[in-house]
């Protein structure tokens, strides 16, 4: 008889009707209705409304579910049908990088070595003499002389300004003759462990410094002003939230920059939530180890609990470490940027302090030595749920691909590579190591997850690059046709849970983010056609409408004129 008490509760709860409890709740602050809501929800995946209260999803479902909720100061946003996904995340992006892009010299998509000297010469026009130049975005493969450029007809050119051109990847750089006497770079220079200098034949460098080399003039840049690092910081975070971005892994950042965001964030300026990984250095680890992992500091825009190490280059500089020699320079099998010692050291202060360790890895030498690092660090200190990374794994020996799930690390990869590099990469690997390339089948088959990205600026900052490229694995003109290497395709569930749900699961952020579901944080984004159902040559024509952090707009496309409308058929 005891329990007589809570039974006739619980039967006085049934008698109450379900409206008059929605009542009872406060009510929602925002309302999505007539929408096609992917929730990435296994439990409920399709909704076609939305209410959301404090930030966080209250309900998604039926229009009369969601209207149950509905109080006199509910916002209702009538989506016309347009289709609604999570908040967009890019699994390896750089945002102070996409900041200093935006500032800098665009050498992006240039074709020959000419149209490059002509966009730094223009803008030396604008700046006083002696000022330093620098730009991002040459790629000697995009044109008619693949061969990497020599510095004099820069130098020519450009003579009173010290000149530093970040190619496409960051792993090299191209340098004028300015720049070399800023640096005191001479012929008598030696390779520094991990880098390049690339020289002429008089053994003079001919201007283009690969991976750990290229410190040797950067270093001689002044830094820039600090309410200049805000502002470019400010402008990234404003272009990434343009594409329907709520959150990136940020790899590789300095304390200075990291002070930047928490700054921002404190200010409530920062519309974007940043996973971010130290730099590996050791005054980064000592400072950052000993305060210990922080995560959704400030209203959930920071988390600090994660390191980045760099293991090789790229492969379009020739950096990336090779098991065997590069098929078009056989001189030539890649740089080890940080010995295995040091990776499996790192690993293990990681293991002991609580962090995450994610290490770049291109060439299929630099992913084995990661993952024997890897293991070896596991073995010193066993642990159940590291989520170690490893970050690009773009080319994998075949024994490799099943000890990423046997050692529970993430393969971290951006899909927007493949298409990017397919055009020369069998060139650099021959036939036989293609079939490791950018393999995310053979690996999603393991059971393992692939958090997507684009490593902007690197690619371009728009995720569903990366999403089409995931489901056709063809470039913008829908070539090749049928894909490239097709049978390593992601389905389009795979390729938007790779930019939501499992960039959350690799940030150790599933609980409160990666999918629309009740009590998680409302990060979504509204998009005008249907990225899971339209033909795959249509999806890179999808515009961003709206982007959400939170229930709350940080982007709204602006409305085109009348004019425009009528031209393309717009409503």
């Amino acid at each position: 008889m005891r329990f007589q008490p809570l039974a006739r509760r619980a039967a006085l709860l049934v008698l109450v009707p379900a409206a008059a409890r929605a009542q009872q709740q406060p009510p929602a602050d925002l309302i999505v209705t007539n929408a096609r809501i992917y929730t990435v929800d296994e439990r409920r995946p399709f909704g076609e409304a939305m209410a959301i209260a404090g930030g966080r999803v209250r309900f998604v479902g039926s229009e009369r579910g969601a209207a149950a909720l509905k109080g006199p100061r509910t916002r209702v946003i009538d989506l016309d049908g347009r289709t609604v996904i999570p908040g967009m995340v890019d699994a390896h992006a750089h945002l102070l990088g996409l900041g200093n892009a935006l500032r800098t010299v665009d050498l992006t998509g240039t074709k020959s070595y000419d149209e490059v000297i002509a966009r730094v010469a223009a803008r030396a026009r604008e700046v006083p003499a002696g000022t330093w130049i620098l730009g991002r975005g040459w790629d000697q493969n995009d044109w008619g002389d693949t061969r990497f450029p020599s510095h004099e007809a820069l130098s020519r050119a450009v003579p009173q300004h010290p000149v530093y051109l970040t190619r496409v990847d960051g792993h090299a750089a191209l340098v004028n003759a300015r720049a070399m006497a800023a640096a005191n770079l001479a012929a008598t220079a030696t390779d520094p462990e991990g880098g390049r200098i690339e020289r002429m034949a008089n053994g003079a460098p001919s201007g283009v410094l690969v991976d750990r080399a290229m410190g040797l003039v950067s270093r001689a840049i002044p830094p820039a002003p600090r309410d200049e690092v805000r502002a470019a910081i400010l402008a990234a975070v404003k272009e990434a939230n343009r594409w329907g971005l709520t959150g990136i892994h940020d790899a590789g950042v300095g304390r200075a920059t990291i002070d930047i965001y928490e700054e921002l964030a404190k200010e409530g300026r920062y519309d974007l939530r940043n996973y971010v990984m130290i730099a590996s250095d050791d005054a980064n680890l000592d400072h950052y180890l000993k305060r210990g992992p922080q995560s959704a500091l400030y209203d959930g825009r920071v988390w600090i609990r994660a390191i980045k190490i760099s293991a090789d280059g790229a492969l379009g500089s020739r950096g990336a470490a090779l098991l065997e020699p590069y098929s078009d320079s056989p001189e030539h099998s890649g740089l080890i940027t940080t010995p295995r010692e040091r990776i499996e050291q790192v690993a293990v202060r990681a293991l002991r302090s609580g962090f995450q360790l994610n290490v770049h890895a291109i060439g299929d030498r630099a992913n084995r030595t990661v993952l024997d690092a890897f293991e070896a660090a596991l073995g010193t200190v066993p642990a159940a749920d590291h989520r170690f990374r490893v970050e690009h794994a773009q080319i994998l020996h075949y024994a490799d691909i099943p000890r990423f799930a046997q050692l529970d690390v993430i393969p971290s990869m951006q899909a927007s590579h493949q298409t990017s590099d397919m055009y020369w990469a069998g060139n650099r690997l021959g036939p036989t190591r293609l079939l490791g390339a950018y393999a995310w089948r053979a690996l999603l088959g393991t059971g393992v997850i692939i958090p997507n990205g684009s490593d902007f600026p690197v690619e371009k900052v728009n995720p569903l690059i990366s999403f089409h490229a995931s489901v056709s694995r063809q470039d913008e003109h829908n070539w090749p046709t049928g894909g490239w290497f097709s049978e390593q395709r992601m389905t389009r569930d795979e390729a938007l849970k790779s930019m939501t749900l499992w960039p959350a699961i690799a940030a150790f952020q599933e609980a409160e983010l990666g999918s629309l579901a009740p009590g998680k944080l409302a990060d979504f984004v509204v998009l005008d056609q249907d990225i899971m159902s339209v033909a795959p040559e249509r999806i890179l024509a999808t515009r961003v409408l709206a982007t959400y952090l939170a229930g709350r707009p940080v982007y709204e496309r602006p409305p085109a004129p009348a004019t425009t409308r009528a031209a393309v058929g717009e409503p």
